[in-house]
């Protein structure tokens, strides 16, 4: 235990340096949003990895992480040690140094704790990719980022090789397998539980606050995946302020108590990431790891592990409140149900409230340029309707459309945000980053809101163009630029349309070229073998032309109201 009390004592030196960095520019504005909860002291001037670990002493023996459908697992004291193992093996061996980006291509699986805090012990940067992308979505993100190693699974493997391969790159790629893996990879386990490795080199690994810890993955405004970038000090900012005593309700782990969540919010994803993994860690919580939303096994681990709380989306709340399977006694044990990613209806939210009497549930609102969070009801919350009130030591307004004045109570209009969680701006996207931030420091969210008089935060509808497919981002400029490659399109445009089960689905409006036919079934083959399951296109319609303004953009409003 050698490394804890390292750590401890770094962290007890660095306490005395502790204090909530608030928005840079305090606004003078009228009609600004401020927080309805106590700015909270004590956000460490520490890493991210630092800050995940600073309670261990008190939990060490407790579970961390444990697989809902294997029961294979870890405790806090061995994912830090393999973590410490897994950081100098990447050092030594791989001889990665400060700031070399890591891509993290794994489903929720219980080494991903293990995996990510290592990779930022190295000093490296770690960018969190979805498993279930194809050799062309991962092509874009593993080149933008310039990656300098892998971490994955026989899953993704195929796709990794064939991105990998397109790219004339040659990197490390390290598997969590422990068995059969394909020639040339590398197993996890030789590098996390080497428990011969010399980690005195992890003494040379100097991280300042401001020095970047992840690169997850946003669609912004314009709809093309970017890199968004998360500093060590926003990530630590915002997990701080979700520890306000009457925001987290996830008691801490003691001698006779431990808090037992189903994580199957993917990791990859900012809400899964840092919400609910780094975060939880903090209170000492047993985090059941779930691949994919299962709806048997998902309810079956709710019972098994006797979950106190759940952390989801709108799609699971619907199903949780309105799927016959689901009944009062999967709900038993849950005290408090966090839904993020997209709004939910009140009526969604009471469908489960009469299914379990005195259940708390809370909405949150964020995007991954805000580390996961803006909003979040409190603990006790019973405005089913509304997002929360912003975190402590955060702003918001609400812009005019047309003057970006900051309007008042009631009125709708652009939500704007600021505070220290915020994104520094978008990898090596000085343009796109420009779009969503002003020189004073508010975040443009593309969302459209407003406030009530109590300061609860609303969102009811979207500026963006991005379709939400089950919580998800699913850009239509991403999906239009694969259809202008067909042979047969001269035009095309995607817009969402509702669905029951998914919130959205892309729908396909295509102008084929003079004197060509084309099928729906053709075209739907040509895109959706390219794209992971939530961005397929559900359907196809064939139109004359696509509308458009002067400026060629297309003009989406008006191909809703003409065809949907």
């Amino acid at each position: 235990m050698s490394n804890v009390f390292r750590r401890t004592v770094y962290i007890l030196i660095n306490k005395t340096k502790q204090s909530l960095p608030s928005s840079r520019h305090k606004s003078t504005e009228a009609n600004i949003l401020k927080s309805v909860y106590q700015e909270v002291e004590g956000v460490n001037h520490i890493t991210v990895n630092d800050f995940a670990w600073q309670n261990l002493d008190r939990w060490p023996d407790k579970t961390l992480t444990v697989c809902a459908a294997t029961g294979h697992g870890y405790t806090y004291a061995q994912t830090h040690r393999m973590s410490i193992s897994f950081a100098a093996s990447l050092r030594l061996k791989l001889k990665l140094c400060n700031d070399d980006k890591v891509a993290v291509i794994l489903p929720n699986v219980p080494e991903y704790p293990c995996v990510a805090l290592g990779i930022l012990e190295a000093g490296c940067i770690a960018s969190m990719m979805n498993p279930a992308y194809t050799a062309h979505e991962l092509k874009v993100q593993l080149e933008l980022i310039e990656c300098k190693a892998i971490v994955s699974s026989k899953l993704s493997y195929p796709n990794i090789i064939q991105a990998l391969k397109e790219l004339k790159l040659n990197i490390p790629v390290i598997l969590i397998d422990n068995d059969s893996l394909p020639e040339g990879t590398i197993k996890f386990a030789e590098f996390a539980e080497d428990l011969g490795i010399d980690t005195d080199c992890l003494k040379k690994v100097k991280r300042s606050t401001n020095d970047v810890a992840i690169l997850p993955f946003s669609s912004g405004t314009t709809g093309f995946p970017k890199g968004v970038v998360l500093t060590h000090k926003s990530v630590n900012a915002m997990n701080k302020m979700i520890f306000d005593p009457k925001i987290i309700a996830v008691d801490e782990a003691s001698a006779t108590h431990q808090s037992v969540l189903p994580a199957v919010l993917p990791f990859f994803h900012i809400f899964g990431f840092n919400l609910l993994m780094m975060n939880l860690m903090g209170r000492g919580a047993k985090l059941v790891t779930l691949p994919v939303f299962k709806p048997d096994l998902f309810l079956e681990a709710i019972v098994k592990f006797k979950a106190q709380h759940l952390y989801i989306v709108p799609p699971m709340a619907v199903f949780l409140g309105k799927h016959p399977a689901v009944t009062p006694r999967h709900l038993e044990t849950i005290k408090d149900i966090v839904c993020g990613a997209a709004p939910v209806s009140k009526s969604d939210a009471e469908a489960i409230l009469e299914k379990k009497k005195g259940l708390i549930f809370r909405q949150g609102y964020g995007l991954t340029e805000t580390n996961g969070g803006i909003s979040v009801g409190h603990n006790k919350d019973t405005n089913h309707a509304a997002v929360g009130h912003n975190f402590a030591g955060s702003e918001v307004k609400i812009a005019d459309l047309n003057t970006q004045e900051a309007l008042g109570s009631g009125k709708e209009g652009e939500i704007w945000y600021r505070g220290p969680n915020l994104m520094t701006g978008y990898y090596k996207n000085e343009a796109a980053t420009k779009e969503v931030l002003t020189d004073d420091g508010w975040y443009k969210t593309g969302d459209i809101g407003k406030y009530d008089d109590n300061g609860y935060l609303y969102v009811t509808d979207r500026l963006k163009e991005l379709i939400k497919v089950k919580g998800f981002q699913v850009p239509p400029a991403e999906l239009e630029m694969i259809l202008r490659t067909h042979p047969k399109i001269l035009d095309c445009a995607v817009l969402g349309i509702p669905d029951p089960i998914t919130g959205e689905v892309p729908k396909a409006f295509v102008v084929t070229q003079s004197g060509q036919t084309a099928k729906s079934e053709e075209i739907l083959e040509y895109v959706n073998s390219k794209v992971v399951a939530f961005k397929r296109i559900k359907d196809v319609q064939f139109v004359d032309a696509i509308p458009k303004n002067a400026a060629g953009k297309i003009l989406r409003k008006d191909l809703k109201a003409k065809y949907c």
